[in-house]
């Protein structure tokens, strides 16, 4: 199927799966109580979504991987995603619970002042989030909540008490995240421990001539997305990616600076600087003192 569904909005969502729509910004969706199933369908979302499968009968696609989306599982994703969905059995419907909020629901809320700090609604391939029983029977009591305040008459009240749940929800797979992040300690450390070689071979390889490494260039060497790795990075290390990055610029420019002939501005061309003054600024600032400076003294 080469047509991509643009979902803009919550209606779309449920006439895709013939299923009533209760508040055109926001739905909790069950699948089990769809009257439509497509087998086979490309989706690029408009809206925010998350999913909690227990069954196993469907496969999601992001890129040219699938998801680590297996029995118990929550996936998430933002606007701008592309997912491809794909039914393993078409005469069942897949036991999964959704989320679906528009951003207009969080515009000028709390809510929409805090939601790029769940950095997980932007993860991709091999970046679920697996939950305990008793963690799956959490979300499950949150979404309860929103589905009674959607069966509630409208008021004054409805739109921040949503608000308020979605947060809830929202909360609780972060703590869930920062969690199975703690519990795969040591696939954590083996992720680092390739960064750390991979940003060995950029600089001692030659591909720095390229230009400066992005985090992206190096989630993708991973295969992971850059908000899991540099989430990832930052709770193993204490730095940001691209703090990690810079620090690793530093420590080969003092390297070429001490052990070489090479001027500054040649220096500062080697490492993938564009510009001589832009690692001029980022030595100081990281330092103390220019790279001249630094060069003297040593």
């Amino acid at each position: 199927m080469d047509q991509i569904i643009q979902l803009d909005s919550i209606d779309t969502y449920n006439r895709l799966y013939g299923l009533p729509t209760l508040h055109p910004l926001v739905a909790v969706v069950d699948l089990t109580k769809a009257t439509r199933m497509l087998n086979h369908v490309k989706v690029n979302y408009g809206i925010y979504a998350l999913f909690l499968k227990n069954g196993v009968n469907c496969t999601l696609k992001y890129g040219r991987r699938n998801y680590d989306y297996q029995e118990g599982t929550i996936v998430s994703f933002a606007p701008g995603q592309t997912v491809e969905v794909e039914m393993l059995d078409n005469e069942i419907s897949p036991e999964v619970y959704g989320l679906l909020f528009h951003p207009d629901l969080i515009h000028g809320t709390s809510l929409g002042d805090k939601i790029g700090q769940y950095t997980f609604l932007d993860y991709a391939q091999n970046e679920a989030l697996h939950l305990s029983e008793k963690e799956r029977d959490i979300i499950i009591d949150c979404l309860h909540k929103i589905e009674y305040e959607l069966d509630y008459p409208v008021d004054k009240h409805s739109r921040s008490l949503l608000n308020a749940h979605i947060e809830l929800v929202l909360d609780y797979c972060l703590r869930f995240y920062d969690r199975q992040f703690c519990t795969r300690a040591k696939v954590n450390s083996d992720i680092l421990t390739r960064f750390e070689q991979l940003l060995n071979d950029y600089f001692n390889g030659g591909e720095s001539k390229n230009g400066l490494p992005s985090v992206k260039f190096f989630a993708d060497k991973i295969c992971l997305s850059p908000g899991y790795f540099g989430d990832l990075i930052k709770k193993e290390t204490g730095r940001t990616a691209q703090e990690y990055i810079q620090r690793k610029v530093i420590e080969q420019s003092k390297h070429r600076l001490l052990g070489s002939g090479q001027s500054v501005s040649e220096v500062a061309y080697s490492l993938g600087f564009q510009y001589p003054q832009h690692f001029i600024r980022l030595f100081k600032r990281e330092t103390g003192v220019t790279p001249g400076e630094y060069r003297k003294q040593s």
